[in-house]
């Protein structure tokens, strides 16, 4: 059995590999958001519909991080991530070829369910990181996690534009047979220290979120942002490419591609988790949600108010989520994995319903409608917060 060390430093190769997988992977369940259109045509699907096609790939992520990415905490790590990232390939292959709406559903789910391969790998860069360290290694590998969001959707749209979204599919094939490549000589091996059976391992899941009231304040903020994100970035291409915009799909790409901007904020949010201000944070992460939304308010024919809406927005769900995984990353180490799991599905379901909601918006009111919808999300949050708030100096 080869442990892994949590008191040195696991040096910058290491780190960039982990980053680097984490965004190449993690960009698979986000590229068909802007393919919803020519996937919708391609299948025959109606535009109120089309939110469904995000929304099951979010669930096979949750159905994933439930009863797959726990196995972090009982099984060799690295093993178990070339296993999961190898289904991504083969789903993404079957996605590329699918002849119907019903295959590519299918698929789109098992892709959902592999995918959280991802979240194995956060937790082994958390073991990896010495406590003092934490913060800044998680963030550094969450830039790369978040950069693969961010820039999943202008590169899918821009291939799409180019081989069609089928290519889309097929070129990640390529990318995740590279990562697979490159991880099996850069990822250290970590076997967890405890020997439980996969049984009691799922059903101590239910205990820890139950018992672990920061799980449970963090799951529900970072539910409400992800909710939002979802929402705009579902909701973004379909209004984008109808008047008064009618963007080309390379106009579109580079609309896309300026969210990426919030990932930078990745690595300074760390580091101001780990100084101990993620109440600042967190509420830094509320505001910027809801001026994102408020912009698309009036935004009107402003394709500028757009991109200045995407920026913001973006910036301030990924402050919150850093801030919450420094939190949870906090807790015990021999519980990383299953925390992690919750913490991503739980707040991944709220993902699914802004991509459910989505196409209802769109089509029942337009921009404005979306932004009403997307303001509830940040004042559920802040609701929730200042009762944390009050309750901490209440006690």
């Amino acid at each position: 059995m080869n442990k892994t060390s949590e008191t040195s430093d696991p040096g910058f190769w290491i780190i960039l590999s982990l980053a680097i997988a984490c965004g190449v992977n993690v960009a698979n369940i986000y590229y068909a958001q802007p393919l919803i259109g020519p996937i919708s045509e391609d299948f025959h699907l109606d535009i109120a519909a089309s939110g469904l096609i995000v929304t099951m790939i979010q669930i096979g992520y949750v159905l994933g991080l439930i009863f797959l990415a726990p196995l972090g905490d009982l099984l060799e790590n690295k093993r178990l991530i070339l296993t999961a990232l190898g289904a991504v390939v083969a789903s993404l292959l079957i996605s590329s070829i699918a002849p119907n709406a019903s295959v590519f559903i299918a698929a789109s789910l098992i892709l959902g369910v592999t995918a959280t391969a991802t979240q194995m790998i956060l937790p082994v860069a958390a073991h990896l990181a010495p406590e003092h360290k934490r913060g800044q290694i998680v963030g550094t590998v969450m830039s790369g996690l978040l950069f693969g969001i961010l820039l999943a959707r202008p590169v899918s749209t821009l291939v799409a534009g180019l081989i069609g979204w089928r290519g889309v599919y097929a070129a990640s094939a390529i990318a995740m047979l590279v990562v697979v490549a490159m991880l099996s000589f850069t990822l250290p091996r970590r076997q967890p220290d405890h020997m439980l059976t996969y049984g009691k391992l799922l059903s101590s899941m239910w205990s820890l979120l139950r018992d672990t009231p920061e799980l449970q304040r963090r799951t529900a903020y970072q539910g409400m942002m992800y909710g939002a994100f979802s929402l705009f970035w579902t909701a973004a291409p379909l209004i984008l490419l109808q008047p008064p915009f009618s963007l080309s799909h390379i106009a579109l790409s580079l609309f896309l591609l300026s969210g990426a901007a919030g990932a930078f904020v990745a690595p300074v949010a760390g580091r101001l988790a780990d100084k101990g201000h993620g109440d600042a944070l967190t509420i830094a992460a509320i505001v910027m949600v809801a001026i994102g939304f408020v912009l698309v308010w009036v935004s009107g024919s402003s394709l500028t108010l757009w991109v200045l809406a995407g920026i913001i927005l973006d910036a301030g769900v990924q402050m919150n989520m850093l801030a919450g995984q420094r939190a949870i990353y906090s807790l015990d180490a021999e519980i990383r994995s299953r925390v992690n799991a919750l913490y991503i599905a739980l707040f991944f379901l709220g993902g699914a319903i802004g991509s459910a909601l989505s196409g209802w918006a769109v089509s029942h009111g337009g921009h404005a409608n979306v932004a009403m919808i997307g303001l509830c999300f940040p004042a559920i949050t802040l609701i929730l917060f200042l009762g944390e708030l009050f309750r901490r100096k209440r006690a």
